[in-house]
């Protein structure tokens, strides 16, 4: 009867570890699951569609776009969100989140994904077309090292979270000033962006790159210099 009770405490507690340990757990994970496969959508420079056209539609409502509602987001509708969001103390970096969405009065869809990672995969052609803007005609490594420093600032407080984010920072990239952003990526840059958001980083952790015959900013050389990649110095 002794071995009884011990054995059936025993399975009692084993059952009462599950319900406090395992049920929580898998709740998270499957939170965690729904929130990675419907995450809104982030709009900005380059991106179409229905959610454009609404926010597109809002701007010229209130006068802060003056020009046609076409869905695709360009320079206007940039800059016109850039004005909308200062003017509402937003943070100003041109792109359309949740806080952004909100303060215009719309709803931003979400994009179911597949489980494999669709949503990696818009990151992955957004990463590519600034590799393409940037690193065009640098040796494959360098173009996987402009990958690897957009993806370093990313991890890094200074700068936006989001490779959207750090790639429309104000003056942080040529390639979106002169609209060479918005290039069909080749080959090469596509996999070059699948390359460092697998891990391949030639920089070693640099979050800056510049080109020292064409860079025209005096702070950039107070940088610490690590390496250097074809026609680009690397540095931290």
């Amino acid at each position: 009867m002794k071995r009884f009770t011990v054995i059936t405490m025993v399975l009692v507690l084993v059952f009462l570890s599950i319900l406090l340990f395992y049920e929580p757990y898998s709740m998270k994970e499957a939170a965690n699951r729904y929130n990675a496969l419907y995450a809104p959508r982030l709009l900005y420079w380059g991106t179409q569609g229905q959610d454009v056209k609404n926010v597109q539609w809002q701007l010229v409502k209130w006068k802060y776009l003056i020009g046609k509602v076409d869905g695709i987001y360009g320079p206007e509708t940039y800059r016109a969100v850039r004005r909308f969001q200062a003017k509402n103390g937003l943070r100003v970096d041109g792109i359309v989140g949740l806080e952004t969405a909100a303060a215009l009065g719309i709803t931003l869809s979400s994009t179911p994904v597949s489980a494999q990672g669709m949503s990696r995969q818009g990151d992955e052609y957004l990463l590519a077309r600034a590799i393409h803007g940037e690193a065009r005609g640098e040796p494959y490594v360098g173009k996987v090292a402009v990958g690897a420093v957009i993806l370093n600032r990313v991890r890094n407080p200074k700068f936006p979270n989001t490779i959207a984010g750090v790639i429309y920072q104000p003056l942080a990239f040529t390639a979106v000033a002169d609209g060479q952003i918005n290039l069909t990526p080749d080959k090469d840059s596509i996999r070059a962006a699948r390359d460092a958001l697998n891990g391949w980083d030639p920089t070693y952790g640099c979050l800056y790159y510049w080109n020292p015959a064409t860079a025209t900013s005096k702070w950039i050389w107070s940088r610490k210099i690590t390496l250097k990649i074809g026609k680009h110095w690397f540095g931290i």
